[in-house]
């Protein structure tokens, strides 16, 4: 587990969390700027001097009742910002290199070989860093910092410098790093769409404080934080769920694949890695989710589930709801209609609807 008791007091921003981390996996911390993510990050890796106590296992960094600090270059763990903070005068191997001796001998004990496989720079290691492109370069300062061999793996906003063809470069090798490291990641974003094809594990953040913390799924349904519900003054609403699902069937006629999760199935366009058998990750956000009463028929939309409704939460003119598929405890769902429509239907928690599924995205 990774321990973060942490305070800092500035004159216009206060810092006062309490966190018990898992010890594996990605944990996003996510919420608005200026909620406190990056302080949050700096603190923990000893940058930002603030009060209280961090730990990563039986091994403590900082622990002020005892008068305990362990300064940064002495704690375990790798640091990837937004700018990749190469050295330009050194090729790719020159910064592996330099980021080795720097660890110590921890580090020369570590195979770069399989870090530089994961994160397919292999052909890279010759170039110069003026000659990568932004996504190369992210990944080459990944390397660097998988190559001091750390116990925990900090990054803040890895992906915000980047256009939107170099993130969708370097997300699918961010996910190789979730599945195949046995290594703690915190990863800071205020990109939902990165926390929900990343993470594991939710952090939200409001004004320097701990909103919710827990399994992503757990949070993603949740119909009472605001900064899931809506994500920045004025964006696009995406409030949605992730789905652990299994791919159980494929009709190659169609190019679909059916998902296979606890309280039903969801159709789905095929695509990279969805042999039978495989684990995928489907994200599917409430305003494409609408509700009937009754079983349709003659319907174009060809993902129905029998759902009950849990939680209900109406603004001026929309209602969103929490829905378990199958029944209570089942896999939730959220679902965004309009207030007029919840009216007209009559709905209330409790009650047995069937969730109308217009588009799922495979993660």
């Amino acid at each position: 587990m990774i321990e973060a008791r942490l305070r800092l007091q500035r004159r216009d921003f206060a810092l006062d969390v309490a966190l018990s981390l898992p010890g594996r996996g990605v944990t996003a911390l996510f919420g608005p700027s200026g909620c406190g993510k990056t302080t949050l990050l700096r603190a923990i890796a000893g940058l930002e001097r603030a009060a209280g106590r961090v730990a990563l296992g039986d091994e403590t960094w900082q622990d002020d009742a005892r008068g305990l600090f362990v300064p940064t270059h002495r704690r375990p763990l790798g640091y990837v910002i937004q700018e990749s903070a190469l050295f330009a005068h050194l090729d790719v191997s020159g910064n592996l290199a330099y980021g080795r001796r720097r660890a110590g001998e921890a580090a020369q004990r570590l195979a770069l070989e399989p870090v530089i496989e994961l994160l397919g720079i292999g052909g890279l290691m010759r170039r110069r860093v003026g000659t990568l492109s932004g996504g190369e370069r992210q990944r080459v300062a990944i390397a660097r910092a998988l190559a001091t061999a750390p116990e925990l793996l900090l990054m803040d906003e890895p992906l915000a410098a980047l256009d939107a063809p170099r993130k969708a470069e370097i997300l699918p090798y961010l996910e190789r790093l979730q599945r195949e490291l046995a290594l703690p990641i915190l990863y800071v974003t205020h990109a939902l769409d990165e926390v929900a094809r990343l993470a594991d594990h939710l952090v939200l953040l409001e004004h320097g404080r701990v909103q919710a913390a827990g399994p992503l799924a757990e949070l993603l349904a949740r119909t009472d934080l605001p900064a899931l519900v809506r994500h920045g003054g004025g964006a696009p609403d995406e409030a949605g769920v992730v789905i652990e699902a299994e791919v159980i069937e494929r009709d190659e006629a169609y190019g679909l694949v059916r998902l296979g999760f606890g309280g039903g199935t969801l159709w789905v366009g095929e695509g990279p890695g969805t042999g039978l058998g495989q684990r995928v990750r489907a994200r599917v956000l409430a305003r494409d989710v609408s509700l009937t009463r009754q079983a349709p028929r003659e319907t174009s939309i060809i993902n129905v589930l029998p759902a009950v409704i849990e939680q209900l939460q109406a603004d001026r003119g929309t209602a969103l709801l929490q829905l378990a598929l199958g029944g209570r405890g089942g896999t939730r769902l959220l679902a965004r209609i309009t207030r007029k429509s919840c009216e007209a239907l009559a709905l209330q928690p409790g009650d047995q609807v069937f969730a109308q599924v217009k588009g799922v995205a495979l993660m």
